[in-house]
Formats: C-alpha cells, structure tokens, sequence
C-alpha cells in the first residue's frame, strides 16, 4: 500500500499544468486571430502597400499654361532648354559631400565653383541666398544655359559626374512682346518646399516635389489654374531596380491658358512714358531743397473705366523676370531684394503707398455735399487759412476769392478744403468729440473704398489707410511708450512732435482734419485706389474690382471660363453732384491746373478730365500724382520725388492716351494709329488644336510712336502750376533684358551664373508722410 496518487501527480501540479495549457491555447488564438486580420480582413491593403516595394515613380512635369494678353500675345510661356542638374541625395553620399564633383563641373560650365556650390545648399535662417528652397530630394538645376556640347560632356562622362543630370526641359520664358516686361504683373517661379507639399496633400490640388509655384503677381493668383497636374509612370522593378514592366501610368495634364486684360502695345507705352518721365524729372531743379529730384520710383496704371479691367499697369525700378529662372546669381539676387535697388519686386500700383496730395480732393468734395454744403458755394479761396497760431497757407498763396467747389477743383483751391473740414471739425465736438459725430471727410472715404483693399487679382494689395479717429486711437496706443521716452518739449522738430504725440496723439486736431482735407497728414494710397475711384466717377458712380485677368482657356481650347467685371460698392454721390465733379474735372483739363497739357487735346471728340496733385513727405521731396479718364479709361501716374502732378506727370500721361486714340500733336485723330480706340471686348480665338491665335507685335510700340513732345504746345503754366514745368524721365533698375541676352553676357564674363535660392521677399512701402500743405 502506498500513498501516492494513481496519476503520479498532486493536486498543485495538476493546477499549474491546466493553467499551461489555458494560456498556450489562448496565444495560439491570439496568433491565429491576428494572422487572419492581417492576411485575410486586412490582406489586400498589406499586398498594396507591400507591392509598392517593388514600384518605382518616374514624374512628367506638366506643361505649365500660358500668360496672354488680350489680344493672345504670349506675355510668358514655355521654352526647351539644356538644364544641368544635381542629386543632393547622391552628392551627400560621397566623403567630401560632391565637393569634387561639384568643382568639376564648374570647369565644364564656366562657372566659378562657389557659385555652383551655393546652388546645391539648402535654405534655412542662417543661410543667406543664394540656396535652394525646394525639396532636398528634388534634382536641383545648376544652369539652364548649358550648351548642347557642355552637356554631352557630362553625358559622355558619367562616370567623372555621378549624381548630375544634363537634359532638355521645358522652362518658363517671359517673352517680352514689344518690349513690354509687364514685370510685376507677371510675377516669377520657385520650386514648391517640404512645407507646400505637406499642407496640400490633402486638396484638390497636392504638390509634387518636382513642381514650380507662383510666387508672385499672376503666376501666384493663377498658380492652379496655370500649374497643371504632372503625370506619374509606375514601373516594377526587382530587388536589383532593374524594371520588369509597367504597372500604372497616369498622363501629364497641362496648365490652361491665362488670357488677361493687358495689351502689351499699350503696356510697353506706359512703361516707357513712365521710365521717360522719371528720367526727365531727374533733371529738373527742385527749388524747396536746392537739388534736382530724385524721382526713385513710381507707377501707372490704364484703367476700362466702364469695368475695371486693367489695360496696363507698370511699376519702376523694375527688373527682368527671367532672372528668376532656372535660378537667379546672388548678384541679380542682391539687386533685386537690396534697398539700394529701390526694391524693383514691389508692385507699386498695388503696394506703393503715399500721401495722393489735391487728386484726394473729389473725396473732401463729396464730403461736403453729404454733410449738407451747397456746391456752388460761394467759399473764400484765400491765400492762407489760420487755426490759432498756425498758418496753413494756399499754393504759392494764391487767392481766388468766393468760388464754388467746382472751380476749388479746377484751381485746386487748398484754402477752401482747409474751411471746410475746420468747420465740421467744430461740429463735431473738435477737441472733445460728440458720441456721434458725423466724420463726414472720413466716412466718405470709406465710402469711396479707401483703407481696403481694391479686390484686385494680384497678390499682398495693401490697404492704405484713412487717418480717421478710431486709427489715431490706435495709432497713439501702438507708439505711445516710444514718443514718450523720445519726446522733448524744447528738443528738435522730430523730439517736438513725439513729445505732442506723447501728450495727445490720440486726439484728431483741427490741425490734422486740414491736412487730411487736402491728402496730406497721415492718409495712404496706391495708385490701383485712385484709378479705381477716377474710374468711378467717369462710369457713373461704380466701384469695380479692378482685374488684370480676363478667362481662363483650357489645354485643348474646348472650355473658356470668362472672369466677368465685379462691383464692391458705388461712391456715395447723388447723380447731380457727380455729374458736377465730372464737370469741375473737365475744367481742370480745359482750363485748370492741367489744362497746359492739354493744349490741343480733340476735346469735343474725346472728352478729356484731369486732376493734379502734389504731396508733400516729410524728409523727401514732393511726389507727383496724376489723375485722368475719358468715357473708355481711366489713367493714374504717380513718380515719388519727381515735382508737381501735372509738371512731371503730365506729359507721360498725355502721350499714353496719344497713343491709345491715335492724337497727333496738333490734334488730329488718325485711327489707323490707335493702338486701342476703345477698349478690347472679344477673347483671342482658339484653333482647333487649342492653340490661340495672336497677331504679331512691332519691335517697339512706343518708339513707333515716339514723335515731338506735345509739351511744345503749351509752355506757359496755368492756374497754380510751377512755372518750371517738368517732362517726362526713369529710375535705374536691371536691365531689362530676355534670356538670349543674358546668357551673351554671362558668357562674355566666364559662364552662366546663377543661383538657385528662391524665397519670398517681403519689401517695405512708404513711410509716414508729413504734414504740411499740398499743391498741384
């Protein structure tokens, strides 16, 4: 007899092998239940992923569409070029990072091994530009000016170039036509970054690596419409990379064409009456600083005054968008960013801002009127106005005696605004404010669209701004601690001012409602602004949103998506007090301020209105403005320290709307020499393989034109002008040259340069103006 167990085994042993098997039974059922998730729930999803191992992408760039104007004049497009390229990926993987490489190829281009070097470089906060900005797996182009011989070097000596490319791509041109550069319009490329790629991975519209983006003026407005969307071929291959065969392929799709408003005839005419008149300023002497002036920059804007479409628009200085590609040197980079340029990337008809001087008048005009003033008046149009002890005086202290508002505009009478806006200063409270004034001077300009932005297609419009209370209020807030520790009440003029900013600065004085009457003081606009309210006046009263493009055309020519005319608002005028304005404005053309650049103008056919204005900024010289329109548009100059409105803007202005009419100088009409009579309705025509047809272009429209200075006919000043008048003149800016040309001249100094850094530039607009008096 014996006392153990039957089974050998005790009652603890037994428990902990029942719990073995409990738990290799639940991990085989926790194996067995993720394999059938993982190969049968979820097991073409894995097959999917697994097969992409085995697949490699080779991306087609699309073919980026077309900038027109609007007769289908190609104003950018694109061109084969011989583009050399590097691999970052691969030149890192060498021990002295494709230095060697690197240095060799720049022997093989003509350029100098730093420069190729900064080419490959990638952009952050503690590299300067040049570097690249795009994707550190992009294939990053060095020069896309090889020679057919340069690259067959590189090709027939792989071996010698591991990690470069050399090959035909299509590039961006910006042709030019007539010698229009349209510029800033136009805007320029760069390669789409980590960032881009990331944030619209989940649009409709995703990047690529190998994409290009607008950066500026239409190629940024109209980036998704030009970009395209790039085909991507899918190819198996093995573990070897060798390809066994293709497994997917999605065709590149090409841009459509932008067809816009501008006529590159009439574009190329006002760049070069703009770049004639500055130039000419530049010779004239300006007596208030006892030099001649400096006319840095300006603009000009043609405007259909019945839609707002724009015409043409230029800024200056103004640079060669074809720098940007392919990659821009660090000197044209320097150039174009650097103060010493006058930054030529600033659009300045929709992001110069200055004080408008007397063209600001038909706003203080209609002020009036709504606050319950008669038009006619009579008002005292004396040669100064006094508020305590100040004086505020009217132009070369002309006095006119009892006039109405209309002829104020003609003559350009400061002294009667200066009344006016004291006088509904008081109203209001002056320096303790009713709860509800009125502000008519400001309202109105609100009411006429000022301290916004216009609405125009281009991008970064700035909004200007109207000194009205609520700004003066944050104004002082903002700069209160800084006035107070610079401010002196005994110190120097500029320690004098913030010392009564730091006492009362967020008071609108009498003082600052005067000044503001006449577009000085602290009131801002560009030049888009004031065409769009000149345009306004001559259709009736609508403010439309100016735009630059027209339709929008597809590859194939099938689908044209028409960019119709918009209003944001109708100026705040009955019909009786702008047909008023429009008759005190024909004045100013006949018999006013500018009617000396006017003399001989086929009034009685083409009804000419005008106004002049000349604004005063502190520490600088006077910036000419010049308002105009006739029933078809509306033209805005402006040139900052070029003089008077009508002296140095004047006869650019003139000779733009000599061109547009086909005016002689004696007067005559000769429509066979119009470039554009009335403005263009129809779009270009397509073919029917999607290609649009456009006529041909002259060499140079506005040396086709170029006859005597109609200045000739009037040489004596009239109403209040100077009685040195001024002609037209320009601002050094690069070289407006096309690719061809470019490429020649880097040769002739050793090679093509360049650079491939792309990032976007922010510049720096007008300061503060002053306060003084204004003339026109």
């Amino acid at each position: 007899m014996t006392n153990i167990p039957e089974t050998g085994r005790s009652p603890r042993v037994q428990i902990r092998l029942v719990v073995i098997q409990v738990l290799v039974i639940s991990l085989l059922g926790t194996l067995g239940g993720r394999l059938w998730y993982l190969q049968i729930r979820e097991g073409d999803q894995y097959a999917k992923e697994a097969s992409g191992n085995h697949v490699q992408k080779v991306v087609q760039p699309a073919v980026r569409g077309s900038i027109l104007d609007a007769r289908g004049v190609a104003l950018a497009d694109n061109e084969t070029r011989l583009v050399v390229s590097a691999s970052r990926t691969d030149l890192m993987k060498m021990k002295d990072d494709g230095k060697a490489v690197l240095t060799k190829l720049a022997g093989v281009l003509g350029m100098k091994p730093e420069d190729v070097e900064q080419k490959v470089r990638l952009c952050n906060a503690e590299t300067p530009q040049p570097c690249w900005n795009g994707s550190p797996y992009q294939p990053i182009p060095i020069t896309d000016e090889a020679t057919p011989k340069q690259a067959l070097q590189i090709r027939e000596r792989a071996e010698d170039f591991p990690g470069i490319t050399a090959e035909p791509q299509a590039l961006r041109r910006y042709a030019s036509p007539g010698k229009a550069n349209t510029a800033q319009v136009l805007g320029y490329l760069s390669p789409v970054t980590d960032e881009e790629i990331q944030k619209a991975q989940d649009t409709s519209s995703p990047y690529l690596r190998s994409d290009m983006v607008g950066r500026s003026g239409l190629e940024r407005q109209y980036d998704k419409q030009l970009r395209g969307k790039a085909g991507v071929t899918r190819y198996e291959v093995d573990k070897l990379g060798r390809v066994l065969g293709e497994a997917e392929s999605d065709p590149a799709q090409p841009g459509a064409n932008l067809v816009t408003s501008i006529d590159s005839r009439v574009q190329r005419v006002a760049e070069y009456e703009l770049n004639e008149a500055m130039k000419e300023a530049r010779k004239q002497h300006d007596r208030n600083t006892n030099r001649n002036y400096e006319a840095d920059s300006g603009a000009v804007v043609v405007m259909e005054a019945k839609t707002g479409r724009v015409v043409a628009m230029a800024s200056n200085p103004t640079y060669d968008p074809n720098a940007w590609v392919g990659g821009i040197s660090a000197k044209d980079y320097a150039t174009l960013t650097g103060e010493k340029s006058n930054y030529p990337l600033l659009n300045r008809a929709t992001q110069g801002l200055s004080a408008p001087g007397s063209v600001f008048k038909v706003i203080p005009t209609a002020a009036a009127i709504q606050a319950g003033y008669s038009f006619e008046g009579p008002y005292e149009c004396s040669s100064s106005y006094s508020i305590g002890g100040q004086v505020f005086k009217n132009f070369e202290s002309q006095s006119f005696g009892g006039i109405s508002l209309g002829r104020a505009l003609e003559v350009s009478c400061d002294t009667v605004f200066y009344r006016l806006s004291h006088e509904e200063w008081k109203r209001d409270g002056g320096n303790k404010p009713k709860k509800n004034a009125h502000d008519w001077f400001y309202k109105t300009a609100h009411q006429f669209g000022l301290g916004e932005e216009t609405g125009i297609d281009l991008p970064n419009e700035v909004t200007g701004r109207v000194p009205d209370r609520q700004w003066k209020k944050d104004y002082w807030t903002a700069n209160k601690d800084d006035w107070c520790k610079y401010g002196k009440k005994d110190g120097s003029y500029a320690e004098k001012i913030a010392f009564e900013n730091c006492l009362e600065g967020n008071r609108l004085r009498a003082g600052d409602s005067v000044n503001y009457s006449i577009g000085q003081g602290d009131t801002l606009v560009t030049p888009i602004q004031m065409a769009t309210i000149y345009a306004a006046i001559s259709n009736g009263g609508t403010l439309y949103n100016p735009t630059v493009g027209k339709a929008v055309i597809s590859p194939d020519g099938k689908t044209v998506t028409e960019i119709e005319p918009k209003a944001h608002g109708k100026l705040p005028t009955s019909k009786k007090t702008l047909a008023q304005i429009d008759e005190a404005l024909e004045g100013v053309a006949t018999r006013g301020t500018a009617a000396w650049r006017f003399g001989g103008w086929p009034q009685d056919e083409i009804p000419m209105h005008a106004k002049t204005g000349t604004a005063e900024v502190h520490g600088k010289q006077t910036t000419s403005w010049f308002t105009t329109y006739t029933e078809d548009y509306a033209i805005v100059m402006t040139i900052s320290q070029g003089g008077t409105g009508s002296g140095a803007s004047g006869p650019a202005v003139r000779n733009i709307y000599n061109a547009l009419y086909g005016v002689s100088e004696d007067g005559e009409i000769d429509k066979k020499k119009a470039l554009l009579p009335t403005p263009q309705k129809t779009l270009p025509k397509v073919r029917t393989d999607g290609t649009i047809k456009s006529p041909k272009v002259s060499k140079d429209p506005a040396k086709d034109r170029a006859t005597s200075s109609p200045d000739a006919q009037a040489t004596t000043p009239q109403d209040g002008d100077p009685a040195d008048p001024q002609q037209p003149g320009t601002v050094p800016s690069p070289e407006n040259t096309n690719r061809e040309t470019r490429r020649r001249e880097r040769r002739r100094a050793g090679g093509p340069g360049g650079g491939a850094a792309l990032r976007r530039t922010r510049h720096r607009s007008a300061g503060r103006t002053g306060t003084r008096r204004t003339t026109s």
